[in-house]
């Protein structure tokens, strides 16, 4: 029982790294504009995180949780194996503020540590199609409407001074942000809530899968607080290096991430926030012209999305044969 307590405080401490790791995903735009300043914006992001992950039905945690893995093939080694690979990766990342998916860290951290256990027949090949298919469509969904959005501002309001468009977009962009932040925590914080719940399954703690209220609030409270102690690393690549934004611009690229976030959510669709707002943003940067938006370091961050699953799933994987030496 102890050890299912330490495996859960890792859950919580992943938890805590993807709130801030992507911090990014829900402040950047908003710190970037210069509509609030970044501690006023981890502290409105926090808290639409922590109200997400209560919003919202849990059908991204029953698919992450009893949806891409055999729980036959699950114990408490490859939870933990999967949870320190997904960690691991986060924090590489981090440091060298490329804005990855914590969500797909967890992913392949958690098929990489089932695969050294039991071989890829522990791998639910049905779950996993939906969400190797939105690794290209969520950030392009993002980029579509981005782009939509800011052609029809730009067409609403091109007979208005840019002052005036700002003035008003400036406070927009604090419902945008709290709509994207909305998102943000009802499908990131879900993750945990399932590789938790799977936890207390295999160790017969719950006899089914369903996901206790204190898991969720759990899970969602270590969320918003590393969101509250912000990624800055990623923040800046986001928000100022990709392509330069003004409120209104902001206010497009969190609103059309947003309804990402919330479509998938429905779906049960396991996407990362980090894809769908770095797509938002290209688009609305493309409204510009082509070459408003870094297409070079575009390309680089797109490497390392593809390179997520399979990477923290390897780390998973030695971090699951390192366990051996303790079973």
């Amino acid at each position: 029982m102890i050890f299912v307590a330490v495996i859960i405080l890792v859950a919580l401490i992943f938890d805590f790294l993807n709130g801030f790791h992507d911090a990014a995903n829900s402040i950047a735009t908003v710190v970037s504009t210069r509509v609030l300043s970044p501690r006023y914006a981890v502290v409105w992001a926090a808290f639409f995180n922590l109200l997400g992950a209560f919003a919202f039905d849990v059908n991204i945690a029953k698919t992450v949780g009893e949806g891409l893995i055999d729980l036959k093939a699950v114990n408490h080694y490859v939870i933990l194996a999967g949870l320190v690979g997904a960690v691991i990766w986060n924090i590489i990342t981090w440091y060298y503020g490329i804005p990855t998916s914590s969500s797909h860290a967890l992913m392949g951290g958690y098929a990489g540590a089932a695969i050294a256990k039991a071989g890829f027949s522990a791998v639910l090949w049905s779950g996993w199609t939906k969400t190797l298919i939105f690794i290209v469509v969520a950030p392009f969904m993002g980029m579509f409407m981005g782009f939509g959005f800011m052609v029809i501002l730009m067409w609403l309001f091109h007979d208005k001074s840019s002052s005036k468009i700002n003035g008003v977009f400036r406070k927009l962009q604090l419902v945008s942000a709290a709509f994207f932040s909305l998102g943000h925590g009802t499908n990131d914080a879900q993750k945990t809530m399932g590789i938790i719940t799977s936890l207390l399954v295999t160790e017969g703690i719950l006899t089914s899968f369903h996901v206790p209220w204190e898991v969720i609030l759990a899970s969602s409270a270590a969320m918003a607080f590393g969101t509250m102690f912000g990624g800055w690393r990623i923040v800046k690549t986001i928000g100022q290096k990709v392509t330069k934004l003004k409120p209104a611009g902001g206010f497009c690229a969190e609103t059309a991430g947003a309804i990402t976030l919330l479509i998938t959510a429905f779906s049960g669709i396991p996407v990362s926030t980090t894809h769908t707002i770095t797509g938002a943003i290209m688009g609305v940067g493309a409204t510009k012209r082509a070459s408003a938006v870094r297409w070079g370091l575009a390309g680089r961050i797109m490497t390392t999305w593809v390179l997520t699953i399979p990477l923290s799933g390897i780390v998973a994987w030695i971090c699951y044969e390192a366990t051996l030496l303790f079973q």
